[in-house]
């Protein structure tokens, strides 16, 4: 099958994407992690993203750098979905008859129900809390960068970061048991 001018009526929306990935090349791999993909698999993810994007581009908006964002995070938690499908639906291997030593595993245990508490109470953000507070940490971008992207001011991009790293220490006081409370 051949494909006629395939980017030419794209209105520079492949340019503006191949640029925006120029610019921050390991941003995919990080919003993967972000959304809870182990850094091993990172990587694949953020591949699969570009790829996706790449071959749907046409499907854009706007080629504006906020909605290109916006759109590329889209495909990135679609494909960090898929991927925890993928992994769920794979067999179980056999443990091996080398068991590690008991503290050890009880110490690898109590890390993980502290990382699986924190994991929680960011997805139980509110989505308008949530997106700023991961482009800070996540993407390390300032809060006019997150403004921008937003479509806010850069003083309620810092207010929404605020609230929401208040909401998750009150969690952490909390014992990451509960969710975040919103005040």
């Amino acid at each position: 099958m051949h494909v006629e001018n395939s980017g030419a009526h794209d209105d520079g929306r492949r340019a503006s994407f191949v640029t925006m990935i120029a610019d921050d090349p390991q941003r995919l791999r990080r919003r993967s992690i972000s959304l809870g993909v182990s850094p091993d698999d990172a990587d694949d993810v953020a591949q699969t993203v570009l790829l996706r994007a790449w071959r749907s581009i046409e499907h854009l908006n706007a080629p504006e750098r906020g909605q290109m964002c916006s759109w590329l995070d889209t495909i990135a938690r679609n494909a960090a979905t898929d991927l925890a499908r993928q992994q769920s639906r794979r067999r179980a291997v056999p443990l091996d008859h080398d068991v590690a030593d008991e503290s050890s595993v009880s110490g690898d245990v109590e890390m993980r129900v502290i990382l699986d508490g924190a994991l929680q109470a960011i997805h139980a953000l509110p989505e308008a809390l949530r997106e700023p507070l991961l482009m800070s940490v996540a993407d390390e971008l300032s809060a006019a960068e997150i403004a921008e992207r937003l479509g806010i001011t850069p003083a309620a991009a810092r207010q929404r970061i605020a609230r929401a790293r208040k909401a998750l220490a009150a969690c952490r006081d909390a014992g990451m048991s509960a969710s975040p409370r919103m005040t």
